[in-house]
């Protein structure tokens, strides 16, 4: 029947239909905002990624693939366990076997009973003695942004456990670029962020903005539940890619994860993917069972202001009274350090802020009486030639920056070149 479903919608490009629940709007930027009762409709067939590989966000191990030889895993275990398929909004993690051999059993406290297999256990001593040090750090790094996800996937009645699906994809790293160019903390390729609302372009790159990227996974992966009726089965796609488990599905006369593993028709980290999110959760709900200590995070907080032209980041950092590491941090979606010149674009501030911003941007001449282009600086390049080449003067392009005479120009970066116009009284 799924097998039937997947072909079905593979032939004819059906759309699938979902409402965007109501209380997840509250973290919607207006572009995306909808309706009571509007639909949205996005195509079922497509690729996650657009080859399968072995490979891991840039920075990061190749997991399940870099392991000590005593902990290599090969994908082939004879009798793979099968997991106990739940429906969206029901808990996730509930793993059998048939072979009391490979399991042992644990009495821990969880939403549900957990046995654990020796292809499990392999993967936890990969991320608690292989890379322990990295796992931490993915762990304090997700509790920042948990509330948020949490609050997500609730609303799209996804399994409270799917939360941490975002540790084996890149440990929430919001720069987290793979091989094959997969970005952000929950890696879309950039044909799969584009159907699903990402805005990727030479200014930003939504696929790094923690909110819109999670909102866009929670209903990718809700819509692979609906097509394979199997959160396995839509892990593996949202791995290795709708088509190709599909097909794996068809050519295996399967319609279970677990029945893929035994056969050659989808690659090793496929195979490996659910049991390492399977142990990745097992250390997420009870890090100190594991060995880690993790700290009370603050929560990720901000305000947005909206700007109706350019600016520099380090001007809107001084207008604001931050420091520009942590305006920056909180708008990872910008390519440049120049907001992009749309008619309206949300700048996060740290809470508190917002008004300073405001008030202060209205004093600077370079943001209020005059119009800029924008110039990104050269290698070897000083301010005064910059500003020589454009007929303008050194103070000038200091005000409108908001920089001193100790700036030093860096290569890459972005300057606002002003040019006088006339104000109306």
């Amino acid at each position: 029947m799924r097998i039937r479903f997947f072909l079905l919608g593979l032939l004819s490009g059906i759309l699938t239909a979902g409402v965007v629940p109501t209380e997840a709007r509250a973290w919607l930027p207006d572009r995306y905002r909808l309706d009571e009762g509007l639909h949205l409709s996005v195509p079922l067939v497509f690729a996650q990624s657009g080859t399968e590989s072995d490979e891991s966000p840039v920075g990061d191990p190749p997991l399940g693939s870099t392991l000590d030889p005593t902990l290599s895993i090969d994908g082939s275990t004879p009798s793979s366990p099968p997991v106990v398929e739940s429906a969206p909004g029901t808990t996730l993690l509930e793993v059998t076997t048939t072979d009391p051999l490979e399991a042992v059993e644990e009495t821990l406290d969880f939403d549900v009973p957990i046995v654990r297999t020796s292809k499990i256990d392999k993967h936890i001593q990969f991320f608690t003695f292989h890379i322990r040090d990295r796992f931490e750090l993915w762990l304090h790094r997700f509790e920042r942004h948990r509330p948020m996800v949490e609050q997500i996937f609730a609303e799209f009645n996804l399994p409270a456990d799917l939360i941490f699906l975002s540790l084996v994809e890149s440990g929430f790293n919001t720069h987290a670029v793979s091989r094959s160019k997969a970005v952000g903390p929950w890696q879309f390729i950039k044909s799969t962020g584009k159907t699903y609302g990402l805005r990727v372009d030479n200014w930003i790159d939504e696929r790094r903005d923690p909110v819109k990227s999670t909102l866009a996974a929670a209903q990718y992966l809700r819509d692979l539940y609906h097509l394979f009726g199997s959160w396995p089965l839509a892990m593996a796609a949202y791995n290795a890619g709708e088509r190709r488990v599909g097909r794996a599905l068809v050519r295996a006369h399967a319609d279970d994860f677990w029945d893929l593993t035994d056969t050659k028709l989808i690659k090793r980290e496929t195979k490996e993917y659910v049991p390492r999110f399977l142990a990745a959760t097992l250390i997420a709900k009870d890090p100190s069972r594991y060995g880690f200590l993790i700290s009370p995070q603050t929560p990720v907080e901000y305000e947005e202001v909206v700007l109706t032209r350019p600016i520099p980041l380090r001007m809107a950092a001084k207008a604001a009274g931050v420091s520009y590491e942590d305006l920056k941090s909180l708008n990872p979606e910008l390519r440049k350090d120049l907001t992009p010149p749309y008619p309206s674009y949300r700048l996060k501030v740290p809470v508190g802020s917002k008004d300073l911003l405001l008030s202060n941007l209205a004093t600077y001449p370079g943001w209020k009486h005059v119009q800029a282009t924008r110039y990104k600086i050269r290698r070897g390049e000083t301010l005064l030639r910059i500003a020589t080449r454009h007929h303008t003067s050194l103070s000038a392009i200091l005000e409108a920056n908001a920089l001193d005479k100790s700036y030093r120009p860096k290569p890459g970066e972005w300057l606002l070149i002003p040019q006088a116009v006339k104000v109306k009284s």
